[in-house]
């Protein structure tokens, strides 16, 4: 077993060796300095130059040069610098101007790094000279043969391999001089070269530096051989485009060329035939005539033939006939959907303008609801009400700005966007254009799409709509563009302006029933093969399945249902038919039909409660599947002043509980309560379906109104539920989706709802057979909601003083003192 040598100083001569085992330790990155080899080096690091003038004033000029483990570290660990290093001399050093240093060092001999010594200008280590041990001559000499004929193999293969760096290196008789030599004329990676420094025995670092330059030569002869292929390839296409031309030109003697020059006769007829534009008529005679220069077989004129088609297969003056008989339309339109009259009108109003303009440009317009109310299939019908063909685009998940527009012909592949391949498909420019889910659409690094749309949805733009492949102007202005959405904040606001919005709330229960029974149960009927079979759905067969087994603002679930209902029927009538072997009875579906078929409802919907209750409200709020019933609870207990919502409540609905408590605190006197109860008792307000998240500021009253009743200890009016924001001052200020929440009272059984007076506008737009059926009372200030909805009784006045209520509603005179 070889051990290293203690470096001594008695062992130095003074000049070539150190002259003490501690010496300054310089970190290198990405680069190994061997013995006997001379490197310029740039220094930056502050200990590094710290180093280098340590080492430059000592009398031996010694310094150990380690490579970092990790080059990208600024300042390395000790224990992230390699314990296996070159001793080298620093033979030259110059600062230059941007503080950096170039010095020149030549490795002398492998060293170990024993331990650090503590330093904080600079790393300073003990260290000890790897001694190198003797090898016998025969297997030096066949060391030196394998590595000499490697380097002729490698220099034939490498023209940068000099002639001249073969002798010199031939020359070599020192086995370590030949191996660090050798190894600094290649570009190995670092951590090779650190193998070839730290290797113990000289012949097993020869034998690594053997293979290293194997790796290397087989490398060169791979690269040799892909570019022998692609000469080749390079080659064998200018032959063949020769051999092409040649036979091009035989042909033409003998007049056979005739094939191509018919095509191009072909799209010289249909250039003439076609109504473009001035500007694409154009466009398309360059290109014929850039066609006619080409080889047919290459390439490029593949691309000009297919930009060329797609000029002229393009609808460029093509339109339908666009029916003006409104009372058609009118019957068209109601055929294929119940409701809906403000989209209907809308499109009405449409159809009378164009009857009396001759040129009219197509309107755009947004239908935004919830999932199922029958966005996409009213865009089919206007089609069909209309005259025009329909197209229909879903943009869900679209993230590319070329989508829209397509991409340049610079690339390979490239095609127009959506927009001109639809018009294309439908072979007319005056289709109805579906936009579906416009409100889906992300970006990326790709582009923007929405942004896109822009241009496509302005009628003040998009009669000049420049696709990137076409690279003309193409007219949009006769398209109907109908978008559809689920929700309008997700709709840029740029987007939102160019068109026309148009809600679509949901159906009430009393409409899903004449869809169900006029529409779907009829499909479903046909579709599971009950035609000649008589199925006949009840009144409250229908319902029960409504209320019971579907939660949604459209009826996509009501379908499925009543599906799952017309499959079951279906078997038990085959199995009835094969063992009775006749005709079978009419079937009538009961609501104790549906509840067989079906199972126990899966689904509750909110019901009145039964008995006044102290400290309990029915509030009501808005989901994307209609209104709900929303129960509002709070309880007092002895305490110290804790205020505590629960139920998943969100920030805003939070912030309307704690300006309920201070309007409350705020009334105490008036109210009848200990002015000091907010620091005796502590306060619980709960929303149920603690699982189900819920914000907004129309619980205000809500909570305001059930705070009151749990410190006076009076009950609420179990008939009444409310909506509304409520201050400070105990204004009551308007909510939004008052339509579905006055149906969800309506559904529950309420009898009086009390709405902020804001709202009265929106009456207009309840249904007459629900609004007959409601007490809807609209109030302006908190004391008014008390009032109607708080049980009095006369041994327990709810108010210290007299307030004047007219038709349930608070005088103007009392107002000042309430908001005092």
């Amino acid at each position: 077993m070889h051990i290293p040598k203690i470096f001594r100083p008695e062992d130095t001569d003074g000049k070539d060796n150190p002259s003490s085992i501690t010496m300054p330790l310089l970190p290198l990155r990405d680069i190994v300095v061997f013995p006997h080899m001379v490197s310029p080096l740039f220094v930056g690091r502050a200990k590094s130059i710290n180093a280098i003038s340590e080492a430059m004033n000592s009398e031996s000029k010694f310094i150990l040069l380690s490579t970092q483990s990790d080059a990208g570290k600024e300042t390395p660990k000790e224990s992230e610098i390699n314990r296996i290093g070159t001793v080298a001399k620093v033979l030259q050093m110059l600062r230059l101007p941007d503080g950096t240093v170039k010095t020149v060092v030549e490795g002398k001999h492998r060293a170990r790094i024993v331990d650090f010594k503590p330093n904080e200008s600079f790393f300073e280590v003990n260290l000890e000279i790897i001694e190198e041990p003797a090898i016998n001559f025969s297997e030096k000499e066949a060391f030196f043969r394998n590595i000499n004929n490697l380097l002729k193999d490698y220099a034939e293969l490498n023209k940068n391999f000099s002639k001249d760096t073969l002798k010199n290196i031939s020359a070599i008789i020192d086995p370590v001089k030949m191996l660090y030599t050798v190894a600094g004329h290649f570009s190995f990676k670092t951590s090779e070269n650190q193998s070839l420094l730290e290797t113990g025995p000289i012949s097993e670092r020869l034998t690594r530096l053997i293979e290293l330059i194997k790796q290397e030569i087989i490398i060169l002869e791979t690269d040799k051989l892909i570019k022998s292929r692609i000469k080749e390839q390079m080659e064998k296409s200018q032959k063949n485009y020769y051999l092409n031309e040649q036979m091009r030109a035989i042909k033409k003697e003998m007049g056979s060329d005739e094939a191509e020059a018919d095509e191009l006769a072909e799209i010289e007829k249909r250039i003439s035939d076609t109504k473009m534009s001035k500007e694409a008529n154009t466009k398309a005679e360059q290109e014929l005539k850039k066609l006619k220069m080409m080889t047919p077989m290459s390439a490029e004129a593949t691309v000009v033939r297919n930009y060329i088609d797609w000029l002229l297969s393009l609808p460029w003056s093509k339109k339908s006939k666009v029916a003006k008989d409104i009372e058609k339309a009118q019957k068209i339109l109601d055929e294929d959907h119940y409701g809906l009259e403000k989209p209907k009108e809308r499109i009405l109003e449409y159809l009378a303008v164009q009857a009396l303009v001759k040129k009219l440009r197509g309107p755009i317009l947004c239908l935004v609801g919830p999932p199922g109310v029958g966005k996409t299939s009213l865009a089919k019908s206007v089609a069909r009400a209309t005259g025009r063909k329909f197209v229909r685009l879903s943009l869900g998940g679209v993230r590319d700005e070329a989508e829209i527009r397509g991409h340049r012909r610079t690339y390979i592949g490239a095609m127009p966007g959506k927009i001109i391949q639809s018009l294309k498909k439908v072979s007319v420019n005056n289709p109805v254009f579906c936009l579906d889910e416009i409100d889906k659409m992300s970006m990326d690094f790709r582009g923007d799409p929405s942004a896109a749309l822009l241009e496509v949805l302005d009628p003040e733009q998009n009669y000049a709509f420049n696709d990137h492949y076409l690279d003309v102007e193409y007219d949009l202005s006769d398209i109907m563009f109908i978008t559809t959405a689920n929700t309008l904040p997700d709709i840029p606001l740029p987007l939102q302006d160019r068109m026309e919005i148009i809600r679509l709330p949901g159906y009430t229960e009393v409409e899903k029933y004449h869809i169900a029974r006029d529409f779907l149960v009829p499909k479903q009927i046909e579709q599971n093969g009950l035609k000649k079979t008589k199925v006949n759905f009840s009144k409250n067969s229908i319902y029960a399945i409504i209320r019971g087994y579907t939660r949604e603002a459209g009826v996509r679930s009501l379908e499925r249902e009543i599906a799952s209902v017309c499959r079951k029927v279906a078997k038990d009538l085959l199995k009835k038919k094969q063992k009775q072997k006749g005709k079978s009875k009419a079937i009538t579906i009961s609501s104790k039909s549906v509840e067989k078929y079906l199972g126990p409802g899966r689904k509750n919907f909110g019901l009145v409660e039964k008995d006044n209750q102290i400290g309990i409200v029915t509030g009501l709020a808005w989901t994307q599947f209609g209104g709900e019933l929303l129960s509002v609870e709070t309880v007092t207990m002895p305490g110290k002043g804790k205020f505590t919502v629960s139920g998943k409540l969100g920030d805003v609905m939070k912030e309307s509980a704690n300006a309920a408590i201070s309007y409350v605190r705020s009334r105490s006197e008036q109210f009848n309560l200990d002015q000091l109860f907010h620091e005796k008792l502590d306060i619980h307000i709960h929303v149920p379906e603690g699982a189900t998240p819920k914000d907004g500021p129309s619980a205000g009253i809500a909570m305001c109104t059930t705070i009151v009743s749990a410190l006076t200890r009076l009950p609420i009016d179990r008939n009444v539920a409310m909506t509304g924001e409520i201050t400070l001052r105990g204004r009551v200020l308007p909510i939004g989706g008052l339509k579905e929440k006055l149906l969800a009272a309506h559904r529950g059984g309420i009898k009086k709802v009390l709405i902020p007076k804001d709202n009265e506008r929106d009456i207009s737009d309840i249904p007459a057979s629900v609004a007959k059926q409601l007490e809807i009372i609209p109030v302006g200030h908190m004391d008014e909601v008390i009032h109607h909805a708080i049980v009095e009784t006369k041994d327990k006045p709810l108010f210290s003083h007299s307030y004047k209520f007219e038709n349930g509603k608070l005088d103007d005179s009392d107002i000042a003192i309430a908001d005092v």
